[in-house]
């Protein structure tokens, strides 16, 4: 029998195969299908179980989940992802992806792997970073500068809030600290015995040097590294097994051994005990395996705190302050008081506050940071310029249009958290393995204890023991965890600031295959700002002006870019624009109306068929003239007659050329598809020596052009900026948006480049080959260190070179592993992308 039941409390993937495992145990259970977008569990059963069973077995491992049959508590929420609470600036996510995007609302470690959590970075990390307060008082916080209300003392500035990754990593090394200092005594001591007549033993008989060594482990294992074991009983409860399981067992079983070993000596047998008739102890081992743990912890949070430093960077790029006219005045108010239309005055040298336009002025805007390019850009009325973005020498004012975040700032660093916290494809083949890394190697522990407990020589049992530590210590598969996660994380953020904004890492790794490129002309290839050459009239019928009357009436209810462009064209010559009714956008070919009763139609020759119009030979011949030189020519037809036609020349992009030649010579097939027909197209084919073209394309003709290049076994990308592009855009393996573009464009591509140039594709070619290189060494580190470490560490080496590894030296490598795949990631911090 099968039931279907609604739950509630799934916030990712992880949850969901959770519940779905869950209730796959209940008894009487045979089979369940749960559906996480749904939020629904098809329960197949044996026999009939109680609902009460199932939410019993959820809650059982402190869930927060909920079940029930369907139409009872119809109308419950979904339940969103936890919002950041306290002093978080965002959200908390594990570095592992180990949950998919599921976030938490507080700082900790990793439910699943034991990591401790990352945090999300956002612009209100600044929001304090200009405050001040008073030394004596410090209930007083302003603004600004100034002295205090209370007791006239100068106020000082405040602290910002140190962020709970940085707060991670001081409580680490406190903690580290404090285990150095009880470790290194009880390394002495226990070193001491390598000495002939070990002076120590003069002072003091063995077993109480075996007691001090034990009251020194206590702060060690019970305070500064107590959180291994607290994540490796979670790991074994929950049966997500880590590296902390590891750790946990090993260490956990060298310390738990000399404990006993003191209180109970007569129960292990003499190959066990020392000459003085103690058992051997392992507090030296045990504390300076944890000491090294927690110094690659240590060590890791400080690696991992530069892989988001691009982030950081852009986070510094907000100002806190603006100038802001008020009733003609200039009055200093913070970001957070700035409203859309307020009008903002920007001097010399300062960033730029919001998104906005230039109302009166000009200056020179460096925007670098944004974009990636270094020289700056000449902007004037009329021109819209970016928060974070630096002013020249010159003042202006400007509207602001868009603030908080809204900025494109803000949604910079927004599309970097979220590609920075999503899953490559690749990293399925890390999960794969560390899915079954743990159980094998505690298998190979207990089977190396029970090989030289059999066969080693004497002390065999000890030989046994210690092997098997080594084993469980060395082993990593957190490096493995590590190796695409980091490198994704560096290579978004190095993109952002190079003017590639990534959606996701899958985005990234399908970079790295694209074979065909298609791309858009007007706003692809073209500048995207067009402008009227020419206002024709066939014959006398009609005048020029009252074509162009005409054609501003239509356009001026169109919002693409060549609809502007007639329309500012109109103004330019004084043009008064009639109202259009009965309006309508056909997608692809133009537009129609009405107007003083005339039926009217404006674009190209299948706008012209649309609105039964014949393009007589000679008409099409005057039109062909400027088609030749690149030019795009919209038809105007009166009442179903050819009346006149508007010339409109779009420049071609300076880098357009370059780029397409050298993604060419990468091995990228470009071709490019514009709705023009095909002379103005051939002619900026020719121009950009671009052999493949086509000509007169409808969105669904570019879609159909996308499907074939993939039934082909080709991996496409495809580039473009309007409304038009967006059906080919979703459906390209990767779809590449240009920042000047429209919402639509930009929200169907994976890639978006803010400059909106062809250039950025190379830039974003080159960053994906560069990550998935890095993945690759991460990866390949990463298994072959746990392949020849867990081999060595069992003693492989013994039989032939009589080389045994320490489980402090297996300690010490297991540290430095995850670090150096890090380390390993941030050098594409220093890649050069822009070829």
């Amino acid at each position: 029998m099968k039931h279907t039941y609604h739950i509630h409390g799934m916030t990712c993937d992880g949850c969901r195969n959770h519940v779905e495992q869950t209730l796959k145990a209940v008894n009487g259970v045979t089979d369940a299908m749960v559906d996480l977008q749904k939020e629904e569990a098809v329960i197949e059963m044996g026999r009939h179980v109680e609902l009460e069973a199932f939410q019993k077995a959820l809650q059982a491992d402190g869930g927060n989940y909920s079940i029930h049959l369907p139409g009872e508590q119809d109308g419950h929420p979904k339940q969103e992802k936890p919002k950041p609470k306290g002093n978080g600036t965002g959200t908390f996510y594990c570095p592992m992806h180990c949950e998919g995007d599921k976030t938490y609302d507080s700082p900790g470690d990793c439910p699943v792997c034991g990591m401790d959590l990352v945090e999300e970075q956002s612009l209100s990390t600044n929001s304090t970073s200009e405050k001040w307060t008073c030394p004596m008082h410090p209930e007083v916080v302003e603004d600004g500068p100034g002295d205090c209300p209370i007791c006239g003392m100068d106020l000082v500035p405040m602290e910002p809030d140190l962020s709970v990754e940085e707060k991670t990593y001081r409580k680490l090394l406190n903690k580290f600290w404090i285990a150095l200092a009880f470790t290194f005594p009880i390394f002495i001591i226990a070193m001491s015995e390598m000495l002939p007549n070990n002076p120590i033993y003069g002072w003091m008989d063995q077993k109480y040097w075996n007691w001090i060594q034990f009251a020194l482990s206590l702060p060690v294992v019970f305070y500064a590294t107590w959180m291994f074991f607290e994540r490796a009983y979670r790991s074994i409860k929950t049966w997500n097994l880590n590296m902390f399981t590891l750790i946990g067992i090993g260490a956990g079983v060298a310390w738990i051994f000399s404990v006993f070993g003191m209180f109970f000596p007569d129960f292990f047998p003499p190959q066990f005990k020392t000459e003085f008739g103690t058992v051997h102890v392992y507090f030296e081992a045990a504390t300076v395996i944890l000491t090294l743990v927690l110094l690659g912890q240590v060590l890791e949070a400080r690696a991992h705190s530069k892989t988001n430093s691009a982030v950081k960077e852009l986070l510094k790029l907000a100002p806190n302050k603006a100038v802001k006219l008020v009733d003609g005045e200039e009055v200093e108010v913070r970001i957070d008081d700035i409203e859309i239309g307020d009008i903002l005055r920007v001097k010399p040298g300062d960033k730029i506050p919001v998104d906005g336009v230039i109302e009166e002025g000009n200056s020179a805007i460096d925007e670098a940071m944004i974009t990636g390019e270094p020289i700056p850009v000449s902007k004037g009325e009329g021109d819209k310029v970016s928060s974070g973005t630096i002013n020249g020498n010159r003042s202006f004012l400007m509207k602001a249009e868009k603030v908080g975040s809204d900025t494109l700032l803000s949604q910079i660093i927004t599309m970097v958290n979220e590609a920075s916290r999503s899953r490559a494809p690749i990293q399925n083949l890390a999960d794969t393995v560390s899915a079954y890394f743990v159980p094998i190697v505690v298998i190979i522990a207990v089977i190396t204890f029970a090989v030289w407990a059999l066969w080693g020589p004497e002390p065999a049992y000890v030989y046994a023991l210690v092997n098997a530590i080594a084993v469980l210590i060395i082993a990593c598969p957190c490096a493995l965890g590590l190796a695409t996660p980091m490198s994704v994380m560096v290579g978004v953020g190095k993109g952002a600031q190079n003017g590639v904004l990534i959606k996701n890492a899958e985005a990234l790794e399908k970079m790295d295959k694209v074979n065909s490129l298609i791309v858009d002309k007007t706003g692809t290839i073209t500048e995207g700002k067009p402008t009227v050459e020419r206002v024709g009239a066939f014959g006398e019928a009609i005048s020029e002006e009252k074509v162009l009357q005409f054609i501003v009436a239509l356009n001026s209810n169109s919002e693409h870019p060549l609809a502007e462009a007639t329309v500012a064209y109109g103004r330019e010559k004084n043009v008064k624009a009639q109202k259009a009714d009965n309006f309508n956008a056909v997608t692809g070919k133009g537009v129609e109306g009405s107007v003083s009763g005339k039926q009217l139609a404006l674009g190209n020759p299948k706008m012209m068929q649309y609105a039964k119009t014949e393009i007589s030979e000679a008409k099409a011949n005057e039109a062909k003239e400027y088609q030749m030189q690149g030019k795009t020519v919209s038809y105007l037809s009166v009442d179903r007659e050819l009346v006149g036609y508007v010339v409109i020349g779009d420049k071609i992009k300076a880098t357009s050329a370059r780029a397409i030649k050298e993604l060419q010579d990468m091995g990228i097939d470009v071709t490019m598809l514009t709705g023009d027909n095909h002379d103005t197209a051939q002619a900026v084919a020719g121009e950009l020596d671009l052999a493949d073209f086509k000509a007169s394309m409808l969105p669904e003709d570019k879609l159909k052009e996308v499907e074939r290049l993939q039934s082909e076994g080709k991996s496409v990308a495809m580039a473009g900026d309007g409304i038009n592009d967006a059906p080919a855009l979703a459906k390209s393996d990767v779809g590449i948006a240009m920042g000047t573009g429209t919402d639509v464009a930009i929200e169907s591509a994976a890639i978006t480049l803010v400059k909106g140039d062809l250039h950025g594709i190379v830039k974003a070619r080159n960053l994906s080959d560069a990550v998935m290189l890095n993945i690759k060494q991460n990866l390949f580190f990463a298994l072959i260190y746990n392949t020849l470490g867990v081999p060595i560490a069992a003693g492989v080496l013994y039989p032939f070179f009589g080389i045994l590894l320490s489980p402090m030296i297996a300690a010490l490598a297991m540290s430095f592993s995850s670090v150096s795949v890090i380390a390993n990631a941030l050098r594409l911090r220093s890649k050069k992308i822009d070829s």
